[in-house]
């Protein structure tokens, strides 16, 4: 089943799906901020990073459940699981959009 959702952030989901971590990185504005395990990434060098860092500590999946739009912002649960202790994990993706890219992101538990 597919999640209605803007789409800045089902490009995000679908870069997540392919590890795609060049991808994930131009949905994004060029000074995007991602905060993600109580750590702080600024700019597209430092999302990239993130992501790659992050796919290669574990192997992971993430599948959208729900997606509450609230004009600029997007709140999405996710169910993630993969090698990790404590999988599968719901997550809460917060995305702040800015046009047709994702100016914030903050996931937490």
């Amino acid at each position: 089943m597919q999640i209605p959702m803007p789409r800045p952030v089902q490009l995000y989901f679908q870069s997540e799906a392919f590890d795609d971590t060049v991808r994930v990185a131009d949905c994004f504005t060029a000074d995007a901020v991602v905060t993600d395990e109580r750590r702080t990434h600024q700019g597209l060098d430092a999302i990239r990073a993130w992501k790659a860092e992050s796919k290669a500590a574990a192997k992971y999946s993430v599948t959208p459940v729900s997606a509450e739009p609230d004009g600029a912002r997007v709140l999405v649960v996710g169910r993630v699981e993969g090698d990790f202790p404590g999988s599968p994990v719901m997550l809460r993706y917060r995305f702040n959009l800015e046009g047709d890219r994702i100016s914030a992101l903050e996931i937490r538990a």
